[in-house]
């Protein structure tokens, strides 16, 4: 079996896997082929890959002679079409935002996975690609809030008076939100954080963080810890809250997010105007139209001397830390299905495999994905 690992493209620092994850994985008698200068922006050379027992090509050669290529964004539609049918492609492709894509790696017949869509449960956590991005995101999320606020996050006690503390509101307590408390509640802020589950009340608190509560939201056991679509009467008195909060607080770290939906929105522009002159926003959700009515993908806003910065891929400014992660996810998913000798044994009855699966023999498998699309074209 033949493991191919691509470059990422512009813009991106990380790598699928860094060449301590390359050995590993060789072990498992698992030939690696490494495109050229994959990992240079991780840190990793390709001498290191090479001393790790992979062999260095080109793109096109890698794509050509690999069983298995494994990206962390999805290849261009180019690197597709060179695709021979039935080889497999890993990475997280975002299929309920992509359908094209769907449409284009069902057409040729690829074997795909989304490591995005991997379900939520205790056996797949070391392969939940989406909690170790999101533990670098809420870290690096505040670390950033930091450095554009003009005063301290900490109560300073100084010859000259004492310094209040910031005061920080976490919009979205999952893997990122509650990262993102431990990380400010470190550098001795004041900390809140509001979320629509109930569930995480209790993690919150653990943290050191008061819990901004709204009444009535809905909630699902279907949807295995993710929030959920709340209906507009709670969404406005959501708002409402939030903006009571939020016009008291200096920064605020927006991570709250929908799988396979557009994030909600959360903090209006009317709540921004009101808030204090220098505050900060960092917006996460920013690829999925963001938390913040203002907020702009991968840009910087300037709103009424409130500095909105739209950021949904802090992981790749801790390139070497983000990849080790996300290797090691892509290792604990491949031994699911690559046994002992190295040889393929797909077995779709796995619940991981099952629910990871986009596309195979010319079919949508992924159900949820196949009725998004069908939505999209009737």
């Amino acid at each position: 079996m033949i493991v191919g690992i691509l470059k990422e493209p512009q813009g991106e620092n990380r790598v699928a896997m860094l060449p301590e994850t390359v050995s590993s994985i060789i072990k498992s008698k698992i030939k690696i082929l490494v495109e050229y200068g994959a990992g240079i922006n991780s840190l990793a050379g390709d001498n290191d890959y090479r001393e790790a027992g992979a062999d260095i090509l080109s793109r096109e050669e890698v794509i050509l002679r690999s069983d298995i290529l494994v990206t962390i964004h999805a290849p261009e539609k180019a690197d597709i079409e060179k695709m021979k049918p039935g080889r497999i492609l890993i990475g997280v492709l975002n299929p309920f935002m992509d359908p094209e894509l769907v449409n284009r790696l069902q057409e040729r017949a690829l074997t795909s996975f989304s490591l995005d869509v991997i379900p939520r449960s205790t056996r797949a956590q070391k392969m939940d690609v989406l909690s170790s991005q999101a533990t670098v995101a809420g870290y690096k999320a505040v670390l950033d809030a930091a450095g554009r606020f003009t005063g301290f996050l900490p109560m300073l006690m100084t010859a000259a008076g004492t310094i209040r503390p910031a005061k920080v509101l976490i919009l979205g307590a999952g893997v990122a939100g509650l990262q993102a408390i431990a990380t400010a509640r470190r550098l001795g802020a004041v900390v809140e954080a509001f979320d629509v589950r109930s569930a995480v009340k209790e993690e919150v608190q653990s943290l050191g963080a008061g819990f901004v509560e709204v009444e009535g939201a809905q909630e699902d056991i279907a949807a295995k810890g993710y929030a959920i679509e709340q209906s507009e009467e709670f969404k406005k008195k959501q708002r409402q809250v939030v903006h009571e909060h939020a016009i008291k607080s200096d920064i605020i770290i927006c991570t709250a997010q929908i799988p396979g939906r557009k994030a909600p929105l959360i903090l209006l522009r009317d709540t921004v105007e009101n808030m204090k002159t220098g505050s900060v926003v960092i917006d996460i959700a920013a690829s999925t139209g963001g938390n913040c009515e203002l907020t702009r993908n991968n840009e910087i806003v300037a709103h009424k001397q409130v500095t909105i910065v739209g950021n949904s891929n802090f992981p790749s400014e801790m390139p070497v830390d983000s990849s080790r992660m996300f290797g090691k996810n892509v290792m604990n998913f491949l031994e699911l299905f690559i046994n002992k000798e190295g040889e393929l044994n797909l077995n779709f009855e796995d619940d991981i495999i099952q629910g990871s699966c986009i596309t195979h023999n010319k079919e949508i498998l992924h159900l949820k994905v196949k009725e998004a699309i069908k939505k999209i074209n009737p």
